[in-house]
């Protein structure tokens, strides 16, 4: 009988090697202040003292980006989904007044190719650069037999600190206070399967233009990564300005807003107050998406929403925006009886494929 290696089973151990020779440059460029050694250890050290936190309290997310890496997959590009996966970990930590510190990925795939999960963990690399947080390690995982060879999955695992007194939400949340939203770059990394069954009824395929997007591919501007809002929001939050704040992921602004809220507080949004991207206003005509499946399942243009004192709006928005955001004054709070709450005022039949822009 031939002798087996695990190359015969579908497992290229050079291949892994070659791929952590390849990546330890692109870690290396995340490198920030508490960080200690390099990858290839068996775990991976941070000094808090190092960062600088006195009291801190850490705070922890882990995500993936989803079907979005189906088309990611089927348009064969893989360098900013790493992007998206920073993202979705890092808002999430960054709406509680934390900092992300270090950031980890978990690479799966049927049959490892050196060149795209090098793009893909690059993508990784340049998301965190934009979080300010170090790429410590990961995992990857070749499993010829639970994945196709062409195919791969992603999971990120972000730590983060903040200082025992600077956590949010605040507790000082009051009517009158002033919502403002920050704009998206797009569908972000939620709600890909919907997307992907209207383009599939539209007939359009990756590589087809964009009806949403002149000049554009579906692919291209479909893959535009996730908006990652951490610079811009600890900026605001070291102003002492920031009283809550919502990464407006699945479930939308309705199913993310009040999870910052209080009983007895409810968010009232203007519909009108902000320019809905017109990828949203063609998913809902194209695949007769009604209004409220559209405001639970997609970000409609708001990637972010952040609670301000109504006397602070101004500067809020000021510091926002210095900081390259898209800021606009989308609602307030008020008093309502019962559990947190959200309510859309202005909102026309049939939007957003009306007004939409």
């Amino acid at each position: 009988m031939t002798s087996l290696t695990y190359r015969d089973a579908g497992v290229d151990i050079d291949a892994g090697d070659a791929l952590v020779d390849a990546i330890k440059p692109l870690a290396r460029t995340t490198d920030r202040p508490g960080t200690m050694g390099g990858l290839g250890g068996f775990g991976a050290l941070f000094d808090l003292r190092a960062a600088g936190l006195r009291d801190p309290v850490l705070v922890s997310s882990t995500d993936g980006v989803g079907t979005k890496l189906r088309l990611a997959i089927e348009a064969g590009r893989h360098d900013t989904v790493g992007v998206d996966l920073v993202a979705m970990c890092v808002n999430d930590i960054v709406v509680q007044g934390a900092e992300p510190l270090f950031f980890l990925d978990y690479f799966a795939t049927g049959r490892l190719r050196v060149a795209q999960a090098r793009a893909v963990i690059a993508g990784i690399a340049e998301g965190c650069r934009q979080a300010g947080c170090a790429l410590v390690g990961g995992e990857t995982a070749e499993m010829p037999g639970m994945y196709a060879a062409e195919d791969y999955d992603l999971a990120g695992f972000a730590v983060g600190a903040a200082e025992r007194d600077r956590l949010l939400p605040r507790s000082d949340l009051a009517p009158g206070d002033a919502v403002l939203g920050l704009a998206s770059s797009g569908v972000h990394s939620n709600g890909f399967s919907l997307v992907r069954r209207v383009l599939a009824r539209a007939g359009l395929p990756p590589g087809a233009p964009a009806p949403f997007a002149p000049a554009a591919t579906v692919a291209d501007a479909l893959l535009a990564p996730t908006r990652i809002y951490v610079r811009a929001l600890l900026a605001l939050h070291r102003r002492g300005l920031v009283k809550a704040a919502a990464h407006i992921t699945g479930g939308g602004l309705p199913g993310n807003l009040p999870r910052v809220l209080p009983a007895g507080i409810e968010a009232v949004l203007d519909a009108a107050a902000w320019p809905v991207p017109p990828v949203f206003a063609w998913l809902a005509e194209a695949g007769d998406i009604a209004p409220g499946e559209m405001l639970r399942v997609f970000n409609c243009g708001i990637g972010m929403a952040v609670v301000v004192a109504e006397a602070d709006r101004a500067e809020a928005i000021r510091l926002l925006e210095a900081e390259g955001e898209r800021v606009f004054a989308i609602g307030r709070l008020q008093a309502a009886p019962g559990p947190a709450a959200l309510r859309i005022e202005n909102l026309p039949d049939g939007w957003p494929r009306r007004g939409g822009a």
